[in-house]
């Protein structure tokens, strides 16, 4: 699938983040790439995490449209999230091996405290397979510290992507 006009977001090496950790061997290590409007990520999901025969888990794929839009919000509003609620429409099976571009992009600030994003998850021949909306809790980085949510190399990543020149 097409990656130019994309720019690599920067993503920690050191964590085991089920989603984009390079560190989880069993994991989707997904990279995230912006041209500015959206975030988006390639990924093939690997054959353990099949679900019926030939075809992507559900729950893996609802846990990329997680990931696209959790990133989307820390790109876009440059802020620590926590999950709050997803609704996801599966649209068309993924087939094993095939690769999907997962497309976040955020919808609206709710409150200093909520935010909404989109994600969609797209095939080869450029069909939505999934669609999700999501909502977000939105926090900042001395509420994070403060509740323990992460540790101290996440908090330097945070502030590294943040300061950051991004497109």
């Amino acid at each position: 699938m097409k990656r130019s006009g994309y720019t690599l977001l920067p993503n920690r090496d050191d964590h085991h983040c089920f989603g984009c950790g390079p560190k989880n061997p069993s994991g989707l290590q997904m990279q995230f790439y912006t041209d500015g409007k959206a975030v988006v990520s390639w990924v093939t999901v690997p054959q353990h995490l099949c679900g019926w025969k030939n075809l992507a888990h559900g729950g893996i794929l609802f846990t990329i449209l997680d990931e696209i839009m959790a990133r989307a919000i820390i790109y876009g509003l440059k802020c620590i999230i926590l999950t709050k609620a997803i609704t996801v429409e599966f649209k068309k099976p993924v087939p094993m091996g095939m690769e999907i571009r997962a497309e976040g992009r955020v919808l609206r600030t709710v409150s200093k405290r909520e935010a909404q994003a989109e994600g969609i998850l797209i095939d080869e021949a450029g069909d939505i397979c999934a669609r999700a909306t999501g909502t977000f809790a939105t926090i900042d980085p001395e509420t994070a510290r403060k509740r323990g949510i992460a540790d101290d190399a996440m908090f330097r990543w945070f502030e590294e992507y943040i300061a950051s020149k991004q497109p």
